[in-house]
């Protein structure tokens, strides 16, 4: 039996299973980003840490209530000629998250925006269809 420490160290023991386990140095690492999630009356939130990932590798879909973002991190540039990688931690990473809210969104009027490695979401919430009173003939 053995025991594995959580911590806030996880993520580096998790990398380290990872590479002891892993012989195929072309494989991709499939990773869930942070995400805070906050709301106004209008819209929700949605800050994701995508560190590496250019915007243009960034994919949102937007279903109903249910939010899907996945990225990939690019991959390094090759190795010059003569030049031997001696060690490597750094790996191509993949970053995938799915939520769902509690309200239906608007996507046509919703945004999106990496800045520093960070990818904020505002997501306007849609607004009931003919909501009011019927009235009686």
């Amino acid at each position: 039996m053995f025991v594995i420490p959580v911590s806030r160290h996880s993520a580096d023991l998790s990398r380290h299973i990872e590479r002891l386990f892993n012989t195929d140095q072309d494989a991709v690492a499939l990773r869930s980003p942070a995400l805070d999630v906050s709301e106004t009356d209008a819209a929700y939130t949605l800050q994701l840490d995508l560190p590496g990932v250019a915007k243009e590798a960034v994919k949102i879909k937007i279903e109903g209530r249910r939010v899907s973002i996945d990225a990939e991190q690019t991959r390094a540039a090759e190795k010059a000629a003569g030049e031997r990688v001696l060690y490597r931690e750094r790996s191509v990473t993949r970053f995938s998250r799915t939520l769902a809210l509690p309200q239906e969104l608007n996507k046509s009027d919703s945004t999106a925006k990496l800045d520093n490695g960070v990818l904020t979401l505002t997501l306007v919430k849609r607004q009931p269809d003919n909501a009011g009173e019927l009235s009686v003939s």
